[in-house]
């Protein structure tokens, strides 16, 4: 009752309010927000872009405004989200010089692929050729750059060795994209995207970045490549929402989302530390084996706490889908491979000590692709006409099913994917007293199945005893 009064007298005060302030003497009215338009005017007055810059940015706008007034379902939708995103971004002050190029790109695309480009599933990949970017489509967030995907497929030409001219042109294209951002420069995603709002960046695709620069200034040793690698640095020495710089006590972690810092990701953070381990063994850049060190402390310490014993964990909260136990066993391989061989700038010939944490895990964790879930029933009697929980003991993640049966009948089947602990599965119970088989079969992500058999006993729930004597009256607190 209390609560409702307070957000009564706040309603009624903040509409007084409202309706006294246009009349109060020299009130100021706050700034409209800046548009797409406005933005770009003032860049091109201050002189931060040139005339030919504003003429390109503000022409590919009108023509996706254009085109949006030709669309209609999934393709408007789409494209207006984009068109939404840029316009946010203008509002919220983000149009800075460096980063117009990769906000227009990725508005002219939308409006290139939605007019004229087919309907397609949402994650998948697409590309414009001849561009070698790596497109992915959001739904709800049209096609954007898959900066992971991107920077993945320039490693691909890296180690194919005869894909020199392709590792050029992709790298080519993408340098010019970066935005200055934390001292430095990053490749930013221009999408919301698991609560964060553009634009924002992510410790694991700048790590991969940074090892396919330094690879390619180790190839070529051509300057611009080195550049943009030295500069990728500033994000992992500046803290969130520029960088992802988290401080430990045993050194750095390296977070997945600059907008989410308190969510460590172990496979984003693990390739991380891979791609700052190649670019200081490259380039013998101190800063990098600094930084380095730094997470590799940190990813020592949190390591052994992402092994449940059956699986990997994703982050604290959760276990790994299979595709994200698969990429973390990867990268700890990678990861154990590099610091077998010593640090990444040799002074000594001494290994570092504790290499087996990452070796050891990830080994486990290729195990866990073979090893079958340890299931049991845990419930023994429950109510009849209920809704009842079936309770399990699992070792991992898995797709849970139970059959019920009473003789040769079968009653009941349910199953549900749940993760490790004591989860329990929905069982409607009969009206039906009595003892009932029951099997539970568990079949984790890789497909490796087990099963557990046992009984569950029913009884009807006794009633609630009457009492035998009237209650005695309490005579009312005076107050």
């Amino acid at each position: 009752m209390r609560t409702s009064r307070l957000c009564t007298i706040a309603l009624v005060l903040g509409s007084l309010i409202a309706g006294l302030a246009p009349a109060q003497a020299g009130a100021r009215k706050p700034a409209p927000a800046a548009t797409v338009t406005s933005a770009l005017a003032g860049l091109k007055s201050s002189g931060a872009i040139s005339e030919a810059q504003y003429a390109q940015y503000t022409s590919v706008y009108a023509a996706a405004e254009r085109s949006l007034k030709k669309l209609s379902g999934t393709r408007h939708s789409e494209l207006q989200s984009v068109i939404d995103n840029t316009q946010q971004m203008a509002a919220a002050g983000e149009f800075v010089p460096s980063r117009l190029p990769v906000i227009f790109l990725t508005l002219e695309k939308n409006r290139q692929w939605w007019t004229t480009e087919p309907l397609i599933a949402s994650r998948e990949r697409v590309s414009f050729p001849p561009s070698k970017i790596v497109w992915e489509y959001y739904a709800g967030q049209g096609v954007q750059i898959q900066w992971l995907g991107t920077f993945g497929e320039a490693n691909g030409y890296y180690l194919a060795g005869d894909e020199n001219e392709s590792l050029r042109e992709l790298l080519s294209e993408v340098i010019p994209l970066a935005t200055q951002r934390a001292g430095g420069i990053a490749w930013e995603y221009m999408f919301h995207f698991d609560g964060g709002a553009p634009p924002w960046t992510s410790g694991l695709s700048q790590g991969t970045a940074l090892q396919v620069l330094a690879r390619a200034w180790g190839r070529f040793k051509e300057q611009p490549y080195l550049t943009a690698a030295q500069q990728a640095l500033g994000i992992f020495e500046q803290p969130p929402p520029q960088g992802v710089r988290v401080q430990t006590p045993a050194g750095a972690e390296y977070a997945e989302y600059t907008y989410a810092p308190g969510d460590m990701i172990l496979n984003g953070f693990i390739q991380a530390d891979v791609g700052l381990y190649e670019y200081a063994s490259i380039t013998k850049d101190p800063l990098g084996l600094r930084l380095f060190e730094e997470g590799d402390a940190q990813a020592r310490a949190e390591t052994p706490h992402y092994n449940t014993g059956a699986w990997s964990m994703y982050d604290q909260y959760g276990e790994s889908d299979l595709n994200y136990h698969e990429l973390l066993t990867e990268f700890l391989q990678h990861l154990c491979e590099k610091t077998s061989k010593g640090p990444p700038i040799r002074q000594t010939n001494a290994p570092i000590a504790g290499d087996e944490i990452y070796c050891t895990t990830a080994k486990e964790f290729t195990a866990d692709l073979h090893t079958p879930p340890v299931v049991s029933l845990l419930t023994t009697t429950l109510p009849t006409s209920s809704r009842g929980g079936v309770q399990v003991s699992l070792s991992k993640v898995s797709d849970v099913h139970i059959t019920v049966r009473r003789g040769a009948s079968t009653v009941w089947s349910n199953g549900a994917t749940v993760e490790r602990g004591r989860p329990r599965i929905l069982w409607v119970t009969p009206s039906q007293p009595g003892t009932y088989s029951v099997t539970v079969t568990a079949t984790d992500l890789a497909g490796n199945s087990s099963t557990a058999t046992g009984t569950i006993t029913l009884s009807k729930p006794t009633a609630p005893t009457k009492p035998t004597t009237s209650p005695t009256p309490t005579t009312p607190t005076k107050h």
